[in-house]
């Protein structure tokens, strides 16, 4: 015997009251360098758990400044390993769930075709009006290019050419709108399929900066969040590392 369209109509409706008493949202703050990665990574996760992310995009400074004035972030994704250090000394994070999602890493980049050689070769020439990095003191990337400007003793030959994003989106802006001629950015933002997907860049070594370790980190508002805790897990298994090694950075 067929069960009548009502019956089907109430299970149905049973199973969907269902699904949605165990799903939830998660509320996390990432580091402005991975807006590309985690955009894919939370489509996967939203497909196997059905948990909602709502992320918010900025530099690590500026997030962690909105973290202890009370932002109702659950989950930090940042650029560093020291911010979510800090939240956790200081009881805005959950002790011992704090991990490194990635390890970034720092690319000398151009829009324009054959205008970065491979070596770099192109700052000690000094033959461009701006270069643009992110701002040193709330951006690691930014940090990360003074380093190598320090390293490579060009830091005063072309510090007048400096232009500062307030986060790498920023710094990125300018070397793709053409108002800097090149800048250093995260190779993420230029990287796709084994490849830079435009324009010149030189690759950084990493030898000329300090290693760009980026930690997550459970906040204390997601402890009891079921969604928070599947992302975090979620961050640590082969579906994430895939899409975090497909833009370029290392695991």
């Amino acid at each position: 015997m067929k069960p009548s369209p009502s019956r089907l109509l109430a299970t149905l409706g049973a199973s969907l009251l269902a699904c949605a008493a165990h799903a939830a949202e998660v509320q996390v703050a990432v580091a402005a360098n991975f807006t590309a990665p985690i955009k894919e990574i939370a489509a996967g996760f939203e497909k196997d758990s059905g948990h909602k992310v709502v992320a918010a995009f900025g530099p690590t400074g500026g997030l962690y400044t909105q973290v202890k004035n009370g932002a109702p972030f659950e989950v930090f994704l940042a650029a560093d390993d020291t911010t979510p250090a800090r939240l956790e000394s200081e009881g805005e994070a959950v002790a011992g769930s704090r991990f490194t999602y990635a390890i970034g890493k720092l690319v000398l980049w151009s829009a324009t075709a054959g205008r970065v050689d491979d070596k770099g070769e192109v700052l000690k020439r000094n033959a461009f009006r701006h270069l643009s990095i992110g701002n040193p003191k709330t951006t690691p990337y930014g940090l990360a290019a003074t380093q190598v400007l320090d390293r490579l003793g060009l830091a005063d030959a072309v510090k007048p050419k400096l232009v500062e994003g307030t986060n790498i989106t920023q710094a990125y802006q300018f070397v793709a709108s053409g108002n800097a001629e090149l800048g250093f950015v995260a190779l993420s933002q230029v990287y796709r399929d084994g490849r830079i997907s435009g324009g010149s860049a030189w690759i950084v070594p990493a030898g000329l900066y300090e290693p760009i370790r980026q930690d997550a980190v459970l906040l204390a508002r997601g402890k009891g969040n079921p969604a928070a805790v599947a992302l975090v897990e979620y961050l640590k298994g082969p579906k994430a590392a895939a899409v975090i090694k497909a833009y370029g950075y290392g695991l």
